[in-house]
């Protein structure tokens, strides 16, 4: 897959050909700062509870056995860009999709929408690596079945 060029807020919506997984939020309270708009730090966890979901949902995870032992995927990148501002009771739906699936990475695209509108911009670039007691996390190549069930393959 071609890396896609960061959106800008008067770009449109990710074309239906993009678009892997949609979920919505409202913004809580906890999500915000004392002026009531969400914080930064929110945006980073709607980006990762959105892709957990998306994992879920294509009957993966990021603890995933295999005949080796356990993979998951630490982050190695992560950056969102602020456009306009989300307040309390707001509710945004966030658009996923797959920027980049590489030899031992893949590449979340995140578009957050609040009435249409673009109002942030993230990625989220998690390694695939091989999970060992006692041993610090080993970049893998993302195996086979899991690009296939990634790519919407559920057999």
């Amino acid at each position: 897959m071609e890396r896609k060029k960061p959106r800008h807020p008067s770009a449109d919506e990710p074309t239906e050909a993009e678009v892997v997984y949609r979920t919505t939020r409202r913004i809580e309270w906890a999500d915000t700062d004392a002026a009531g708009i969400a914080h930064f730090t929110s945006f980073f966890r709607h980006m990762e509870e959105a892709e957990y979901e998306l994992l879920r949902e294509s009957g993966l995870s990021v603890s995933c056995e295999d005949q080796h032992g356990t993979i998951s995927w630490p982050r190695v990148s992560v950056r969102c860009d602020f456009f306009a501002p989300v307040k309390f009771g707001d509710v945004v739906d966030i658009v996923v999709s797959l920027d980049r699936v590489g030899e031992k990475s893949v590449t979340y695209h995140f578009v957050f929408l609040r009435d249409g509108h673009t109002v942030a911009d993230g990625e989220i670039t998690a390694a695939c690596c091989r999970i060992e007691a006692d041993q610090p996390p080993r970049a893998i190549p993302v195996p086979d079945w899991f690009r296939r069930k990634l790519s919407g393959d559920r057999d």
